[in-house]
């Protein structure tokens, strides 16, 4: 049974199953897929009423092969050591996919926020920060957090005003933790970063003909029926961006209900009823599912959990039907049931490609703030007049003139989110072909998963050998 093998074992199989298909010391590997240092903390809060809690909290640094490493931390009931190892590893491989120079972290409180007030939760937040200061598990080259479930850019705002508050280095203190807001030192497209990067790698993945062919399905993402699991920021805005490109999307489950309609769901619509009710369900011409399983087992070209682990099971694997299946969530299928649907010929766009566009931004944010800079500062004007310049030439050669609309359109330089954006569709598609490469060279049968895993050690191999550590 999957709920045998924990979560961090569940990253080590895949880890060593792709590592066999290589020829590196034994040794190095051993030190690549252990977790290098784990703070595990406790803290009192005391709560508005007057009383007290012992909060539990963790900060797992996987990899230190590059500084500072990165990683968000997340609120949830169900957080453990385990789980927060397992994310770190993620982490760690997912930056070596995508080419971002980070070594893999996580963090974790045990609480449910909404068992608590804003207040307290401020009161956790600095708390956390603070216990990651005094141990060293926090700053612009050590270790940079993020927003992860059950966090956000408020979160992450009072981390960066308790770090600045207590840090010796003040210029480049907004660097020590990203997802920010804007007036914070944020980065535009940070907030829809993660969705977005999965709709990037779904529609590179989908665009090759010859992948799509053995599984029925014509290229590209127009006409795809789609299903999403989680509603919250990862799964609203990859369904947003994926409605926007022609999918439909057939159904969509959250923890307190789920929804179907075979001619697809509005994305914008569903999200103000979910907003105004707290619930999908209710929403006009929609029907309810029994549940948020259920809903893993419709009927559906292309299924994406983005929630939480451990969604796809060996228990429920034989009753996907999905023919790809795109992780946006970390974990979302064990790695037993990821074997058993490969076999049945499913397509799985592995996790830790598919939700690194978080980390991808994350790093544009980073950059930013050390550099002091906001994208597109230095160039637009300059850029717009080149654009200008070259329609001018133009109408003088053709004796036509462009119309005002298409000229103020065309002239527009690039902006800070349309820079972000390009980055982010770069990265993306440059990610997803080099591990499909990886896949086409072991052949017929091999996995992205595994290719994923392989790109992801030959890159870190590549640090330790440069060092002089390894041979």
């Amino acid at each position: 049974m999957s709920g045998e093998i924990s979560f961090f074992e569940q990253v080590n199989r895949n880890f060593d199953k792709a590592t066999r298909y290589t020829d590196y010391d034994p040794t190095l590997l051993a030190q690549i897929k252990r977790c290098n240092a784990v703070y595990r903390m406790s803290f009192p809060l005391r709560r508005d009423d007057g009383s007290f809690e012992v909060i539990e909290a963790w900060r797992a640094e996987h990899s230190q092969h590059k500084l500072p490493t990165k990683g968000g931390f997340r609120y949830s009931a169900m957080v453990n050591e385990d789980e927060v190892m397992a994310l770190a590893a993620l982490m760690t491989y997912k930056c070596a996919i995508v080419n971002v120079p980070f070594g893999g972290a996580k963090g974790g409180v045990k609480i449910n926020r909404r068992d608590y007030s804003n207040a307290e939760l401020e009161r956790v937040t600095r708390r956390y920060t603070y216990e990651l200061i005094r141990k060293n598990f926090i700053g612009p080259g050590v270790d940079v957090p993020a927003p992860d479930f059950g966090t956000g850019p408020k979160e992450m705002a009072w981390v960066a005003d308790t770090y600045q508050a207590l840090a010796e280095d003040k210029l480049d203190s907004l660097a020590c933790v990203t997802g920010k807001p804007l007036a914070q030192g944020g980065v535009r497209g940070r907030i829809e970063a993660t969705g977005l990067g999965v709709f990037f790698g779904i529609r590179e993945a989908c665009s090759i003909a010859e992948d799509m062919k053995p599984l029925g399905l014509e290229a590209g993402v127009e006409g795809k029926r789609v299903v999403v699991q989680g509603f919250g920021n990862v799964g609203y805005h990859a369904a947003k961006y994926l409605q926007n490109a022609g999918a439909l999307i057939v159904a969509v489950a959250e923890y307190n209900g789920s929804i179907t309609k075979a001619d697809g769901l509005d994305t914008e619509e569903l999200l103000a009823h979910f907003r105004e009710t707290g619930s999908l369900l209710g929403f006009p011409g929609a029907t309810e599912v029994e549940s948020a399983a259920k809903t893993l087992e419709l009927d559906c070209d292309l299924l994406i959990p983005a929630a939480l682990e451990n969604q796809i099971t060996v228990d429920n694997a034989p009753n996907i039907r999905a023919k790809i299946i795109a992780e946006a969530a970390n974990g979302p299928v064990t790695s037993e049931a990821s074997e058993m649907l490969e076999e049945r010929g499913v397509m799985i766009i592995p996790d830790t490609f598919l939700n690194a566009g978080g980390v991808v931004v994350s790093y544009f944010e980073w950059v930013k703030n050390l550099s002091h800079v906001r994208f597109g500062r230095l160039q637009k004007r300059w850029q717009s007049q080149a654009y200008r310049d070259l329609l001018k030439a133009v109408e003088d050669m053709t004796e036509k003139s462009f119309p005002k609309d298409v000229m103020k359109a065309f002239i527009k330089g690039p902006g800070e989110a349309d820079l972000v954006y390009s980055g982010l569709e770069e990265t993306m598609a440059t990610g997803y072909q080099e591990i499909r490469e990886i896949k086409l060279r072991h052949g017929k049968g091999f996995d992205l998963r595994t290719a994923a895993f392989i790109a992801a050690v030959d890159k870190i191999v590549l640090c330790y050998q440069d060092l002089g550590v390894f041979p």
